[in-house]
């Protein structure tokens, strides 16, 4: 069967955490950081290193049959393109922002105002669901020094953490779009069995990545109530101890999950309790 080809960043935001998802699927593959494809070693599959704002389109020409790249981009470009999963990294916010003294206070404010972005597509859907016209000036790079030189009067722009706005003297204003890193597709791939093998894969690795494997001793009278309280893949696994009267309790419980009944499971008894990683989990 012929090898797919996969397009992910080269460098940017997401090229990390693709290049480590895909090798945690079991993909062998090296010198990513010098050549713009690779050959997967262990697997019918070869790697493009692109540009970001190149990936939908190289997919939905054909050449590359799947991306991993922004949902933001993908809207963007406004590519054709086919959702296969959400990998949930990459996540941040398209946001509009304002000086911090704008007298801009609602969203009816900005008819008639510049803003600068590097997304004026997103934007302008935006603008037009709330019957807004404004002036959308595009700006490659450093849209945040925008307002300061008296370019415009908001910007348009990804934000994680916040930093880069206050720096600039700018303050969050309104949220346009969520976004995070999507594995897509090409029209065409249905059935394609080694897509299915690859997604099985990550599916996998995300799955392993939420959930932990947790061990607890507990004595035989309070195990009804302690298992209760987990819900793992399946039942939980209980094996004696050498103590009458005692088991372990083995499971797989997702972490946030766990932490929230930590204290009912102490409660009901139990003692000794291990939490650890999971590398992956097959259903």
């Amino acid at each position: 069967m012929k090898n797919l080809k996969i397009a992910i960043q080269k460098s940017g935001r997401l090229n990390e955490k693709s290049v480590q998802l895909l090798k945690n699927c079991g993909l062998d593959f090296e010198n990513y950081k010098s050549s713009l494809i690779t050959t997967v070693g262990n697997f019918p599959l070869e790697i493009l290193f692109l540009r970001d704002d190149d990936i939908p389109g190289y997919v939905e020409q054909g050449i590359a049959d799947l991306g991993i790249v922004g949902e933001n981009i993908i809207d963007e470009t406004e590519s054709k393109v086919e959702y296969i999963k959400r990998l949930g990294f990459g996540k941040c916010t398209l946001k509009l922002a304002i000086p911090k003294d704008s007298s801009i206070q609602d969203i009816k404010d900005l008819n008639g105002k510049a803003i600068a972005t590097s997304y004026p597509n997103i934007l302008k859907n935006f603008l037009d669901d709330y019957q807004i016209n404004a002036d959308i000036r595009l700006i490659s790079g450093s849209v945040e020094i925008s307002p300061g030189l008296g370019l415009s009067d908001a910007i348009c722009d990804i934000v994680s953490t916040g930093g880069t706005l206050k720096s600039n003297g700018l303050k969050p204003f309104a949220d346009v779009k969520n976004s995070e890193a999507i594995l897509v597709g090409r029209k065409g791939l249905e059935g394609n069995e080694i897509l299915a093998e690859l997604v099985q894969r990550i599916e996998s690795v995300l799955l392993a990545k939420e959930t932990k494997y947790v061990v607890l001793n507990v004595e035989k009278k309070n195990l009804p109530a302690i298992t209760s309280l987990l819900h793992g893949v399946k039942s939980p696994t209980v094996v004696p101890l050498a103590e009458e009267g005692w088991v372990a309790v083995h499971t797989v419980i997702t972490e946030d999950d766990f932490w929230d009944k930590i204290n009912k499971l102490k409660a009901e008894g139990a003692q000794g309790i291990v939490v650890m990683p999971i590398e992956k989990i097959i259903l």
